[in-house]
């Protein structure tokens, strides 16, 4: 949760709006990727169009994360790893770490299939970190709304 300082800077920092707009991007692309990645794994067809799609998702995840990192030092006064938002960064940096395993599969030359099961492992911690970020916003706006509340009785 917020203390009432943390949240008006969070409501201050541009980065906030920024993460607004990206991060259901990033989400709606995991989506697409994900099942073209599916898709390239069951049939064989659609290695192109689902490479494209990695390389977008994981554009996007860095641009969450340095955005994020920018947020993080406008609320928190750090970087990375701000104890307030230290699982999220954690979960973030498990999430990037595998992302980026896909440029390391295909330096080392594995087979396209093997490459693309990089990613459903990447994909499944993205959904896991995603899955965290959504319950944390869930149970802020009802902190939020229940100190909201005990202001106004």
């Amino acid at each position: 949760m917020y203390t009432p300082e943390q949240l008006a800077r969070r409501e201050a920092s541009r980065w906030t709006r920024v993460q607004i707009i990206l991060a259901p991007i990033q989400f709606i692309a995991f989506i697409i990727s994900f099942a073209l990645v599916i898709r390239y794994l069951m049939t064989g067809e659609g290695y192109w169009i689902a490479t494209i799609s990695v390389w977008i998702k994981i554009a996007l995840i860095w641009a969450l994360t340095i955005t994020g990192m920018l947020w993080e030092h406008d609320v928190y006064g750090k970087y990375f790893l701000a104890p307030e938002f230290f699982w999220e960064d954690m979960g973030n940096l498990i999430a990037l770490i595998t992302h980026n395993l896909y440029f390391v599969a295909q330096g080392l030359g594995w087979d396209s299939r093997d490459v693309m099961l990089v990613m459903v492992v990447a994909y499944t911690t993205y959904l896991i970190n995603a899955t965290q970020f959504i319950v944390k916003g869930i149970q802020s706006a009802r902190y939020r709304r229940g100190v909201q509340a005990q202001r106004s009785a």
